[in-house]
């Protein structure tokens, strides 16, 4: 039950911040929708599933121009802010353990606008 709560305040975020982007194909509800079958590994309540590094892999391979990777990195630089319990380690290393590379960090922090 709390997985459903989360994912629905996850999905409230990015529909909000869907809106600002312009020239992206990809939208936050794609990048929501990637990050579903990690929730249990990002929040260290289970390990990491092969459906979610499949899932976080497409959605790399689906963002291809500069507005489609500008909207992911948005979307993915916020979900720390909403996601009760997340532990950050996970959030920063789900690529490198997933077996790809984003040309960003996943953070808070990142400036989407430098990194792509």
């Amino acid at each position: 039950m709390a997985s459903l709560k989360i994912a629905m305040v996850v999905l409230m975020c990015f529909s909000l911040m869907g809106a600002s982007i312009t020239q992206a194909t990809i939208s936050c509800g794609q990048v929501r929708s990637a990050l579903t079958p990690c929730l249990n590994y990002l929040q260290n309540t289970g390990p990491l599933a092969p459906p979610c590094c499949a899932s976080v892999k497409n959605l790399a391979a689906a963002a291809q121009t500069t507005g489609d990777k500008q909207v992911a990195c948005n979307c993915l630089k916020f979900v720390p802010s909403k996601i009760p319990n997340l532990n950050q380690g996970n959030v920063a290393s789900l690529p490198g353990k997933c077996g790809f590379s984003f040309p960003y960090k996943i953070s808070a922090s990142t400036n989407c606008a430098t990194y792509v």
